[in-house]
């Protein structure tokens, strides 16, 4: 079931997503060679609780840190650690949530650590390229099939691998919520209904699309170990069109 937002719930969101989004910029700020990805754990958790949230993350399913920090072939749920140390050239990927008065904003970026490649400078302009593909289509009575597909034809025409085993979910009072949204074509019948929010969150590869699992149980990489990126926004499909939930108020 597709749960629409009342008022004061899309209120709520955005004040959650705001929070998403000063954590990024902090991000933005702070990220560069010689930073453990646990020092980023630890800013954005002093964030989330300075602006009296709860970080979504920690403790779910049993996840230890209030971020996921996803470096070069890591595609999602890399788990920060003190030995994680950024390197020049490296990418890493942050994924944040934060949940406000019990709703939930989830957003991530890819920032590059120093100067990059010029294929993962690519790879990182197409993935954010196809997120806004997407919202574009978040649009009330549209069909989520339009997402999915505005994200599958930035991707291949940026030649990005396409991760298949994950992606963008509804959110709200839960992290996840349904529907399911693909970043490929399915042939799906369901219709964005007004007020629904949906985090979408292109994930995509320099090479392969196949990823696997880690013993550690929660760090997803490329099969090819080549650099995979990830965007995300929490978007509410508004009738006045898309309102993106994590940016800046």
């Amino acid at each position: 079931m597709i749960n629409k937002k009342s008022r004061e719930e899309i209120k709520l969101m955005r004040m959650a997503g705001n929070i998403v989004a000063l954590v990024h910029k902090e991000m933005a700020n702070v990220i560069e060679p010689g930073i453990s990805t646990l020092e980023l754990d630890k800013i954005a958790y002093d964030i989330i609780k300075k602006n009296k949230a709860i970080p979504t993350f920690l403790g779910y399913c049993g996840y230890p840190n209030s971020i996921c920090a996803s470096v070069n072939e890591e595609v999602v749920h890399g788990i920060p650690s003190a030995d994680r140390i950024l390197k020049e050239g490296d990418i890493v990927s942050i994924d944040v949530g934060a949940t406000f008065r019990g709703l939930v904003g989830d957003g991530a970026w890819t920032y590059p650590v120093g100067k990059i490649s010029d294929e993962c400078a690519h790879l990182m302009e197409i993935t954010k390229n196809a997120l806004f593909a997407g919202i574009k289509q978040m649009i009330p009575e549209n069909k989520l099939e339009n997402v999915s597909a505005a994200i599958e034809d930035v991707a291949l025409e940026g030649k990005c691998g396409i991760v298949r085993q994950y992606g963008g979910h509804g959110v709200g009072r839960e992290m996840h919520e349904e529907p399911f949204l693909f970043n490929y074509r399915t042939n799906s019948n369901v219709i964005i209904k007004k007020n629904c929010a949906i985090a979408i969150e292109p994930m995509l590869n320099l090479g392969c699309d196949d990823v696997h699992t880690l013993s550690d149980g929660w760090t997803v990489i490329t099969n090819d170990k080549k650099p995979s990126a990830h965007f995300e926004h929490t978007v509410i499909a508004s009738e006045d069109g898309p309102l993106i939930m994590t940016e800046l108020m």
